[in-house]
């Protein structure tokens, strides 16, 4: 039986979750399975890979077959390195004791640079949060700016209306007291028509006397 090591798809729609599985090659892709030997989750930042390396170096020793993705993976767990090391004890080219030594020194190296990747990462995720950061904070001192800009701007037409009404008040309290000598002075020269009229009334009351007596 052809047996492969292979990606089984699992998760929701656009977060796809894998299981590393071992499968008779004539399974469906997402079909029946021997055994699942670990998980990868591309989601996340890095990725989440967890695998049995031993359990996995077992099946290829047993001529498992890996695709492409899957042989992938393994040699980002060091199970193909580890297969190799151990293919090499068989040939004679080293001994068992040296596939330990070498493994567990490649596993070192690689914890360092998986730290420093992951530092550099997290550098990243600080800096790109500072930037969304200051460009909110950027945005908002604008629109505090801006509305206070604008309420000084109001506050300043209602002090310009209101100088304005007091200066047209002014304006206009001139004009009343104007108004108001020419209501006097047509008064007074209205007065003496009055006056002259009266003495005319007994001259001619005068003037018709001596008629009666004529008569």
């Amino acid at each position: 039986m052809s047996v492969k090591i292979r990606l089984q798809r699992h998760g929701k729609k656009g977060k796809p979750f894998y299981w590393v599985v071992v499968a008779d090659a004539r399974s469906k892709r997402d079909g029946r399975y021997l055994e699942k030997i670990g998980t990868y989750n591309p989601n996340t930042n890095p990725a989440t890979l967890k695998i049995d390396v031993d359990n996995a170096v077992n099946w290829l020793q047993n001529g498992a077959q890996p695709t492409d993705t899957a042989r992938n993976l393994l040699s980002e767990v060091g199970a193909m390195l580890k297969n190799h090391l151990i293919n090499g004890v068989h040939k004679g080219a080293l001994k068992e004791e040296e596939v330990e030594t070498k493994f567990e020194a490649w596993l070192a190296e690689k914890a360092s640079r998986n730290t420093i990747n992951i530092e550099k990462i997290s550098k990243a995720k600080a800096d790109k949060k500072a930037k969304i950061l200051a460009a909110e904070k950027e945005v908002s001192e604008k629109r505090k700016a801006d509305a206070e800009a604008a309420m000084a701007e109001k506050e300043a037409a209602a002090e310009q209306a209101a100088s304005d009404a007091v200066a047209e008040e002014a304006a206009s309290e001139p004009i009343a007291e104007e108004a108001a000598p020419e209501a006097v002075a047509e008064e007074a020269a209205s007065e003496p028509v009055a006056e002259e009229a009266a003495p005319e009334a007994p001259a001619e009351e005068a003037a018709s006397e001596p008629v009666a007596e004529e008569a």
